[in-house]
């Protein structure tokens, strides 16, 4: 990654020209211009992931801890309504019995099913070792330690793929960025560090040399345009169901879950005595 001293001295290793008056040329300053982008950009995108990472993490812990919840209230309100029906005979409150029948446990469809376990390339590891009857390691939190989202932060800016050259260098990056982004959502401190020793050892990265005009134009563009996209990915993350429980808790969204626990808890209990009630009991 470009140094800030070479940002605010143009291409690294070079002494920048600049007109008799000192100021730097149009083509240095629209250099300066890019790499400024790139840089929002990335520290953007770190944003953007570090969220997404948590959306999952979230809502995968959300469906493991509570969803035996949601399914015994879900059971409850089958029973209370079986219960009231047999006791008025009324058709409106069976067919609402039914209805509360047919709400229990039904046959998702394969997008539910597999959703948040797989990918453009298939299914996720966890998911694979949970169909093969393999030991599954869920997140334990919602969101990875300080010290781990410390080394993703620092191997996400040394490593992103738009600071490549060339397409070796992209497809090498993306690659790495990809274990990257496993070890963070796992919160494997460990591996990020091995990870960080790994890419000390690497090929240094080539530095930027002297770009045309035209070319440095099309690069703002490209960089508008990704932007733009990652404006949408972070939208539609904020806006959803998860995305929009987790801004309720943004320091500490793990004990987000312990509070939702609690509350189905008890509305656990007041079914349970309801049902009682109509039984009875």
């Amino acid at each position: 990654m470009t140094s800030p001293e070479a940002e605010q001295g143009g291409v690294a290793g070079e002494t920048p020209s600049t007109p008799e008056d000192g100021a730097p040329r149009p083509e240095e300053r629209l250099e300066r211009a890019v790499r400024a982008a790139e840089q929002a950009l990335i520290e953007y995108e770190i944003a953007v992931e570090t969220f997404r990472i948590e959306v999952e993490n979230f809502s995968r812990l959300h469906h493991q801890k509570l969803g035996p919840m949601y399914a015994r209230l879900d059971e409850l309100d089958a029973q209370i309504a079986e219960a009231r029906a047999a006791r008025t005979g009324d058709p409106e409150d069976r067919r609402k019995a039914d209805e509360a029948r047919a709400r229990v446990l039904p046959m998702p469809a394969v997008e539910e099913l597999f959703h948040g376990w797989m990918d453009g390339d298939g299914l996720f590891p966890e998911a694979a070792a949970m169909l093969t009857e393999q030991p599954v390691r869920p997140p334990q939190r919602v969101r990875p330690s300080a010290e781990a989202r410390k080394l993703y932060r620092e191997l996400a800016r040394k490593a992103h793929p738009d600071l490549a050259q060339d397409d070796a260098e992209r497809a090498r990056r993306e690659e790495f960025i990809t274990r990257v982004n496993g070890a963070y959502a796992r919160g494997d401190e460990a591996l990020l560090r091995e990870l960080a020793e790994e890419w000390a050892k690497g090929p240094a990265p080539v530095e930027r040399g002297p770009s045309r005009s035209e070319e440095l134009y099309a690069r703002l563009e490209w960089l508008a345009q990704r932007k733009e996209m990652l404006t949408l990915v972070a939208k539609e993350l904020e806006e959803g169901a998860i995305g929009s429980m987790l801004r309720l808790a943004p320091e500490d969204p793990d004990r987000l879950l312990d509070e939702i626990a609690e509350q189905l808890l008890a509305d656990v209990a007041l079914r349970e005595q309801e049902l009682a009630t109509l039984l009875g009991q």
